[in-house]
């Protein structure tokens, strides 16, 4: 039952995300996706009805995502004192589940990676702290960053400091081998 709640709210944030930037399937929601044990539907809202989307051009056809280059690049390089390491940027709270259920994962990889990878901690908690970790975030580098993620605590994001590029990005993911393999691959081209 967690799996498929998980499941359910996962399709649901990628759905949303989606639509923010204009660019989504107005049908996709009513359709089960094929292939799904997660989602179980009992009749099909649409059953015996013309898809009202399918003589409608996509109107993302022939545009670049408009959500690849906000989410792939924090704006441009990051600040001096960052280079010369992978950069792992924790937007927490305290009071968040997501954070707390990815603490043990980060405490790994702080220890694992520790002297390899600057850490750099932007808390949400509340009006002080987010003060704070937008001070922090403009003199790193990382303000238009955390203006795109400071909603989604809970998030990890490895970056390359000298592009700014994104390497990777996860919400609540305690997985740690997500990370470390794309930590690994930086190290090993620095």
């Amino acid at each position: 039952m967690k799996i498929q709640y998980l499941s359910t709210l996962a399709l649901a944030s990628i759905l949303s995300l989606g639509m923010a930037a204009g660019c989504s399937n107005p049908c996709a929601a009513k359709t089960p996706p094929t292939g799904s044990t997660a989602i179980e539907v009992t009749t099909d809202p649409c059953a015996g009805k013309a898809n009202p989307c399918a003589a409608k051009a996509d109107p993302c056809a022939g545009k670049a995502n408009p959500c690849a280059s906000k989410s792939r690049s924090v704006g441009g390089p990051l600040a001096a004192e960052l280079q010369g390491k992978p950069v792992l940027v924790d937007v927490f709270a305290e009071w968040c589940s997501a954070c707390k259920n990815i603490a043990p994962t980060l405490a790994e990889l702080e220890q694992d990676y520790q002297g390899k990878v600057h850490f750099v901690v932007l808390d949400m908690t509340n009006n002080a702290t987010v003060a704070e970790a937008e001070a922090k975030a403009e003199q790193l580098g990382l303000s238009q960053f955390l203006a795109e993620t400071k909603a989604q605590t809970g998030t990890l994001t490895i970056i390359d400091p000298a592009t700014g590029t994104i390497l990777e990005q996860h919400r609540n993911n305690p997985d740690k081998s997500a990370y470390t393999t794309v930590l690994d691959s930086a190290l090993a081209q620095n």
